[in-house]
């Protein structure tokens, strides 16, 4: 219990510091920046940001959410990152505290997610050099978590692939426009490597559901138009890590439902 107790507590401290690179990454990269250099500034003043007033979370509480040299506001979503990080990072340590390496695996592949979700978020744009992360991530899983065959998750990638490039393809007869990007569609593939095909089921209903819900309220609120679009990454993201961290107990609790476990 007290070594489960130190492995939380280090991912959730961890968690939240890697939440504030995150937003780094996903300031920086959209613009073509360097993640390295230069050192954190303000956006604003372009004041550099010293370490007493870099510290996540509590750096914003202390600053009243200003920056300290020009007093602009400083956008929440940084300390929303900070925090959903180290909730990711703490609920993966929660879960899979017995499995070091898998542990790690799922932290970064949370973390990757966070940044895609964000960046898509404002921009609109899935880049490359996350896709190739989180294919990596998933081979790497394969090596980490033995309780999925490791051809279950190549069917897994290959039907995540080929679902959402069916959703692609109807939407572009439909519509003749694209209804999800080719980032979407392989987002997907990558995500399903790390699942595996039976939790790659949970990510596409978590994803389809929370999805169509979320979507359908703002065309509503917002009065938008059939012809705006709206990204859709985040839903594959919460969708994975949904199934990740509940996709084996959702599983069995429908099989047992269904009076066939």
């Amino acid at each position: 219990l007290t070594m489960e107790i130190v492995i939380c507590v280090l991912a959730a401290v961890l968690g939240l510091c890697v939440g504030s690179f995150l937003n780094v990454v996903i300031y920086r990269v959209p613009l073509g920046m360097s993640i390295a250099m230069p050192p954190s500034h303000c956006p604003k003043c372009g004041e550099r940001i010293r370490w007493y007033d870099n510290i996540p979370v509590l750096s914003y509480i202390i600053l009243g959410g200003k920056c300290r040299h020009c007093k602009e506001p400083i956008s929440v979503r940084y300390t929303l990152v900070e925090l959903l990080n180290m909730l990711l990072w703490l609920l993966c340590a929660l879960r899979f505290n017995d499995n070091i390496f898998y542990l790690v695996v799922c932290c970064l592949l949370c973390s990757t997610l966070v940044a895609v979700t964000f960046i898509d978020l404002e921009h609109m744009l899935i880049f490359d050099r996350f896709q190739w992360i989180l294919a990596v991530l998933g081979v790497l899983a394969i090596f980490a978590d033995p309780s999925v065959v490791w051809w279950h998750r190549l069917v897994g990638g290959a039907a995540g692939g080929l679902l959402f490039f069916a959703f692609y393809g109807v939407a572009w007869l439909v519509y003749r426009k694209e209804g999800m990007g080719l980032g979407d569609v392989i987002l997907a593939a990558v995500c399903g490597l790390f699942l595996g095909w039976q939790r790659l089921i949970v990510m596409v209903l978590a994803a389809s559901l929370v999805g169509s819900v979320v979507l359908l309220a703002l065309r509503f609120a917002r009065k938008d138009d059939k012809q705006r679009e709206y990204p859709f990454a985040p839903f594959i993201a919460l969708g994975t890590v949904v199934a990740m961290l509940c996709g084996d107990w959702l599983i069995d609790w429908y099989l047992t439902l269904c009076g066939l476990a």
